[in-house]
């Protein structure tokens, strides 16, 4: 049955309260409710928070929205991993009810002494549960209320006054308490929300092509190399594709031929193949490729990652080339067709003869423990993030029952899915145990879209799916790079590193690469998922011809900032030209406003309309912004004018203080 007092629509709460909503250590999780009572006494409530080793928050008091309804909200604080709980407490105010009786009676002379004596009465059970420093205050409310010598105003006004009401009410008077169920909440740790990745392909760094044009591969050795200038540039994850060895069997060369046909083309005798087609004589997915190592190379690359304060995230690709050794030691693991072959992966008219999907309904329990092992076998050489390749294609039962058991012992393990897929199943991976998620933001790039976009991510979705914006993948290369030039990536970058906590780039972004395949294409020319693709990271850096500078500050300007690192804190500010996005994030004392020119080709001038409520001010105040990008500081008001040139600056990145200069 309904509580004496009516709570409902309760967040955060997802699908019911069946899967607990995500938070990180250190943030302010909204809480909110709709609480209302029959008649016209005041009610309100407050949200009790139950940590992982049962510790109840101290009192969460929750306030009214207003606007005509009886929504309520408070944000709290989570300071530790775990499984934490909350629930929602409803209350009549007898108090507020007092306050706003004696405020219209006492001034009009009526039920003078009862209403007094009312008030003398509640305020004396206040007193009970107040801070010792406190009571003498409203002690001597009450000996006012119950002076008749004093005017009727004069008797109320102690307990009126705005330093005693808000001493009442953080230690209020409760009739009538109605709990809601309690509902769950995960809070991990902050990387889980708050992060910058860089991939890149170890076998590249540092391969070398011989005169009869065979290749020497990098290594994780060679590819250690590169590690600290990943970290200089302030990323936090080194993200390495598959490290397995690769089949042979229908082996893709240069520019992934799709062979039509049934049969390859091209195929060079030193092509290296796809990293995807896990699987040969050397072994499967618990193996390392012998052409990058020995398992001792990657525990050695592991280490020298943790020296540049960098954590290894490892690509879980749940498929095999047919010369896996699954495929002869378990055929009951995939998907045999009518004519007796094991069926290939496809997206007719295409066809990947390389990769085997993996059917987890013929033996579920089987298959599924042989994925934990590999999962665990990883864990134990200091893999802590699994970016997991189109986990949409594999039951969304088999994810949570893995995800669930690697938390039981390693709760410290990050999930990142790559599905690109309908919202319906991105959202159920979200909800399901995905730490994190891959999402549309590569195609959202005109203002509406990324308004659009980004309000759903930062409140409609916010307790269930995490952004990660990646800038650009192996294989997506959106027309947007490809014919908008260095400005194009620059201010790619800047919305992805500033919109999102957690973004992310693919090796050769800081390059501007960017021609594609063939025209209509998302494929790049000459994929690094196909060859090896060293590139000249020192001489591009020397000769200006990279974005690198860019990354790093960015990723500084992150780190120094808390309003970055959260997402439901997102403000939208307006503009009068529609090729001019400006936002705000707000934590604490630390604003950050943004204002970005989305046009790679052209100037463009605007006036800024700021939402000065959004950054805590009044509509009439200045203020002072200070460009982290240009150095540069102004004085603003609530309208300003701009003018951005993405040659030169597409962005304007402003910290705001108060004052002006």
């Amino acid at each position: 049955m309904i509580g004496r007092i009516p709570i409902s629509n309760v967040a955060p709460v997802v699908e019911c309260g069946r899967w607990p909503a995500k938070a990180a250590v250190g943030e302010h999780v909204t809480i909110s409710a709709t609480v209302f009572r029959e008649g016209h006494d005041a009610v309100a409530a407050n949200a009790v928070l139950v940590s992982p080793g049962g510790r109840e928050q101290p009192f969460n008091r929750m306030r009214a929205l207003g606007g005509g309804t009886d929504d309520w909200q408070t944000h709290a604080l989570v300071d530790a991993e775990g499984e934490w709980t909350f629930r929602i407490e409803a209350w009549s105010d007898p108090i507020a009810t007092w306050r706003h009786d004696a405020e219209i009676k006492v001034p009009l002379a009526q039920d003078v002494d009862l209403v007094c004596e009312e008030g003398a009465r509640l305020h004396e059970r206040a007193a009970k549960t107040a801070p010792k420093a406190a009571r003498q205050a409203i002690t001597k409310a009450v000996s006012a209320l119950r002076d008749k010598d004093r005017s009727p105003v004069d008797r109320i006004a102690p307990a009126l006054d705005t330093d005693l009401v808000a001493v009442v009410d953080a230690h209020p008077v409760r009739d009538l308490v109605t709990a809601s169920e309690s509902f769950p909440i995960r809070v991990e740790r902050e990387r889980a929300r708050f992060s910058a990745w860089y991939e890149f392909f170890p076998r590249s760094e540092g391969a070398q092509q011989k005169p009869d044009g065979s290749w020497v591969s990098g290594t994780l050795r060679t590819a250690a190399e590169r590690l600290p200038a990943i970290a200089q540039m302030g990323f936090d994850v080194v993200y390495l594709p598959p490290v397995h060895p690769i089949g042979t069997a229908y082996r893709k060369g240069p520019n992934s031929p799709e062979f039509p046909g049934g049969r390859p083309q091209d195929i060079g005798p030193h092509d290296p193949g796809s990293p995807w087609a896990i699987g040969s004589a050397e072994g499967g997915h618990d193996a390392i490729h012998p052409d990058l190592g020995t398992i001792e190379d990657f525990d050695a690359f592991v280490a020298a990652a943790r020296n540049n304060n960098l954590e290894v995230a490892l690509d879980l690709a749940l498929q095999c080339s047919p010369d896996h050794p699954w495929v002869k030691e378990h055929p009951e693991w995939f998907t045999v067709r009518a004519d007796g072959t094991i069926a290939y992966a496809e997206n007719p008219p295409k066809k990947y003869q390389d990769i085997y999907p993996l059917n987890f309904d013929n033996d579920p329990e089987g298959l599924s423990h042989a994925v934990m092992d590999v999962v665990n076998h990883w864990i134990s050489h200091g893999v802590t993030i699994f970016r997991v390749d189109n986990p949409h294609t594999k039951p969304v039962a088999f994810w949570e029952w893995l995800i669930g058991e690697v938390r039981q012992t390693h709760p410290e393990i990050i999930w990142l899915s790559e599905a690109f897929t309908k919202p319906a199943m991105m959202h159920m991976l979200g909800k399901i145990g995905f730490t994190q998620s891959y999402t549309y933001f590569t195609w959202r790039n005109e203002r509406w879209e990324l308004e659009e976009y980004l309000t759903e991510l930062s409140q409609e979705t916010v307790d269930f799916l995490r952004p990660n914006f990646f800038v650009n993948t192996p294989d997506i290369l959106h027309a947007y790079l490809q014919y908008g030039g260095p400005p194009a990536f620059a201010i790619r970058a800047v919305l992805a590193a500033l919109l999102s906590p957690s973004w992310g780039v693919y090796s050769g972004f800081e390059l501007f690469e960017h021609v594609a395949a063939k025209p209509g294409s998302e494929e790049y020319l000459d994929s690094e998922k196909y060859q090896y693709r060293p590139r000249d990271w020192a001489t591009a850096e020397r000769e200006g011809r990279s974005l690198a500078p860019l990354l790093t500050r960015l990723n500084r300007i992150r780190r120094a900032h808390p309003a970055l690192r959260q997402l439901r804190n997102l403000r939208w500010h307006s503009a009068d030209n529609e090729q001019i996005l400006a936002w705000s994030k707000k934590e604490g004392d630390d604003s950050v406003l943004v204002v970005v020119n989305l046009d790679p080709h052209a100037v463009r001038e605007a006036t800024v309309h700021v939402d000065m409520a959004a950054l805590g001010f009044e509509p009439w105040e200045s203020y002072e912004v200070h460009d982290e990008l240009s150095g540069e500081t102004w004085a603003w008001a609530e309208h300003n004018y701009v003018r951005l040139d993405p040659f030169v600056a597409p962005a304007h990145v402003f910290v705001v203080r108060r004052g002006t200069s």
